[in-house]
């Protein structure tokens, strides 16, 4: 029976929301679950002290290495890192980080067969970049390289000859082209940032909003869609993002409202793009193959599409009743690595 170890930094299983849904889904599946964190792992004897579900509580109980992780977070030291280092040259893994959004983006652009969905990006190295960027477009926003949830954008307009309106969390104020300057010059010196042209996804209403297309790959090792579903903006916001105070709604819902007697074929479109786009995706990287994506678009008033982000490890909303779904591809994705690697002749 395969064994899957779902490995958390963590070291209480009940203040991580999917280790129970896992659990149950795993035993649903006749597979063989636990949870752990780095330090209960001996490589001695290559064996860790894990924790299972039973009779309501999670318990303490040893195990051999598992025959697949699914490794739901990073580490937090060196001393993790080596440990997982240990881990994952010898197990199979499920999930592997995507890189941060230029990295994404460069490699979404050399791949050049979805190069037409990005939006015109750039690493900002300096201030000259900055100008350039407006120059072309007047309209652009900085966001930091590695950031989530929509925290640390910044947008910024020319609106006239040397002055600028910026827009930073919902504070708009007007300045020169030196204060404009002097402020991202000061951000930059914090942090890693993006800078980006600048587009408007609308809704009839004028609030912003995109799309998040949530894909997992199945038992069969296939793409499939979990759930597509609008992200809005609250009025007066630039951005959609559920941490900014973003909300969704349903998905078909959406499209009948918005795009009326053209939304079925909006579905279709979207549907067919999240698999295409994974599969694409999945095919840029040579050394991993990815488990689960997030992948953020945008729709101009052309209907064009436009990618925004790819994400590596997405939540679904609290609207859907998709937690179990979610935890069901995963574990059945992780079974089948299990046995694609049983299956593999040893070298």
């Amino acid at each position: 029976m395969t064994l899957i170890g779902m490995l958390h930094h963590r070291t209480d299983p009940q203040k991580v929301r999917k280790a129970y849904a896992y659990s149950v889904v795993a035993k649903a599946e006749g597979v063989n679950f636990f949870y752990f964190t780095p330090g209960k792992v001996n490589i001695d004897t290559e064996t860790i002290i894990g924790k299972v579900y039973e009779n309501g509580e999670w318990i303490d109980k040893e195990f051999p290495f598992p025959d697949v992780i699914y490794n739901a977070r990073y580490p937090v030291s060196d001393k993790q890192d080596d440990i997982i280092r240990y881990l994952y040259k010898r197990i199979p893994v499920t999930s592997h980080y995507v890189g941060d959004k230029l990295h994404v983006y460069h490699k979404i652009k050399r791949g050049k067969d979805f190069e037409q969905y990005l939006i015109p990006t750039d690493e900002l190295t300096n201030t000259k970049k900055l100008t350039d960027m407006l120059g072309l477009y007047q309209k652009v926003i900085i966001k930091p390289a590695s950031g989530h949830q929509g925290e640390g954008i910044v947008f910024i307009e020319k609106t006239g000859k040397g002055t600028y309106t910026i827009n930073e969390s919902g504070q708009i104020s007007t300045s020169n082209k030196e204060e404009m300057l002097n402020l991202v010059s000061q951000k930059m010196k914090e942090r890693e940032y993006v800078v980006q042209r600048f587009l408007t996804f609308q809704m009839k209403s004028g609030q912003v909003y995109d799309f998040r297309l949530h894909v997992q790959k199945n038992g069969e090792g296939k793409w499939t869609i979990t759930s597509i579903f609008p992200r809005i903006g609250p009025i007066g916001t630039i951005t959609s993002n559920m941490g900014s105070g973003g909300y969704t709604g349903f998905f078909d819902e959406f499209l009948q409202k918005e795009y009326k007697n053209a939304w079925y074929d909006m579905k279709r479109k979207l549907e067919q793009f999240s698999i295409s786009f994974s599969n694409h995706f999945d095919n840029l990287y040579d050394d991993v193959s990815f488990d689960e994506l997030g992948i953020d678009v945008g729709v101009d008033e052309d209907r064009k599409l436009w990618v925004i982000e790819v994400n590596w490890r997405p939540g679904p909303p609290v609207i859907f009743n998709c937690e179990l779904d979610v935890a069901r591809n995963a574990v059945l994705y992780a079974k089948y690595l299990a046995e694609k690697k049983k299956r593999k002749p040893a070298k």
